[in-house]
């Protein structure tokens, strides 16, 4: 990215390293002195520091990576994957246009894909244009819209979700959050084309699985995908969201666990420090891997779609029976 990257906590070691490779660059062109070994040094040093680091995340850490302020959303990730033939298509035919969740038409080389999900900004006044990715019923009813759209034209549904949640406030409880959500799960369960789902970064609650029922569900490698945010979470058990990394520990939101759990299809690697420090290389890993989705679900008949989207959610979530014995041991 053009941008400077803001560091995360864990990640101020590093950027103390960065700045002293900074440093010792502006002495060597003011000075005419050579660090080049020296700044080869450090820089070799950063990346091992780095690479260690981010192999070894913890939840908590993974939840500051999935809600970095420079996180690419949904309007700069579609742009790079197809950047001449994005068109987005907007309202809900009842006279809204909700800005938390876009929706619109690429081209991919598998041909036409409606892609719809959640938007944050970049900044507080894009942040407030967009309410912090959380959409209200409207939005889920424009995504219900374009879904059918793409229904019609037989078109595949790729979902980007990165939202704490739907809009949690008054106005959309009185305009039937929970019945919009409810409704968008039933009639995505029974879309007969494809669909493909790709958490990007925070995907939490309703919210998240208002526009989530798919055939293949990725993640980012850094994502996180729970029925509630680690804070809400401490809240509810402890009292206090001070507790947030033993709640993110316990719940089990990583896409390594999720992965391991077959709630998800597959991981969706990162570039070294984060999806913000190279977009673009981001943006084509998603690419590729919707690309495989589309060419192994296309195939398929409606009716096969429909079985496949069935079974795959019959089975999160089983429940094994165990004996008193083992229970007790």
């Amino acid at each position: 990215m053009s941008d400077k990257i803001l560091p995360l906590e864990f990640e101020k070691p590093i950027m103390a390293m960065e700045e002293k490779i900074e440093e010792l660059m502006r002495l060597s062109q003011d000075n005419q002195i050579d660090f080049t070994a020296e700044i080869a040094k450090l820089r070799s040093q950063a990346e091992d520091v780095r690479n260690k680091l981010y192999t070894h995340l913890t939840p908590a850490q993974k939840v500051q990576v999935a809600r970095h302020p420079q996180r690419p959303n949904l309007l700069e990730t579609v742009k790079m994957m197809s950047p001449d033939t994005w068109v987005e298509l907007r309202g809900d035919r009842a006279g809204t246009d909700d800005r938390a969740m876009i929706g619109g038409i690429i081209e991919l080389p598998s041909g036409p894909v409606m892609v719809v999900g959640s938007q944050k900004g970049r900044g507080m006044k894009e942040n407030l244009v967009h309410n912090f990715g959380m959409a209200n019923p409207e939005g889920y009813r424009k995504a219900l819209r374009l879904f059918y759209h793409a229904e019609k034209f037989k078109m595949p549904v790729l979902t980007l979700v990165d939202t704490p949640g739907a809009y949690p406030g008054m106005e959309g409880e009185q305009h039937g959050i929970g019945q919009a959500i409810a409704f968008n799960i039933r009639e995505m369960a029974r879309l007969r084309t494809p669909i493909i789902s790709v958490v990007t970064g925070e995907g939490a609650s309703g919210g998240a699985l208002g526009i989530g029922v798919a055939n293949r569900i990725y993640m980012l490698e850094h994502a996180l995908y729970t029925v509630i945010s680690p804070e809400g979470c401490a809240s509810i058990l402890w009292r206090s969201a001070e507790y947030a990394a033993q709640a993110a520990e316990a719940l089990k939101i990583t896409a390594q666990d999720l992965l391991e759990f077959e709630i998800i299809d597959g991981i969706i690697p990162e570039p070294q420090g984060g999806a913000h420090y190279d977009p673009a290389l981001s943006a084509q890993r998603i690419l590729e891997t919707v690309e495989r989705a589309i060419a192994e679900l296309k195939p398929m008949k409606p009716e096969q779609l429909l079985a496949d989207r069935y079974n795959k959610f019959r089975k999160i979530g089983a429940y094994q029976e165990q004996n008193a014995a083992a229970l007790s041991s």
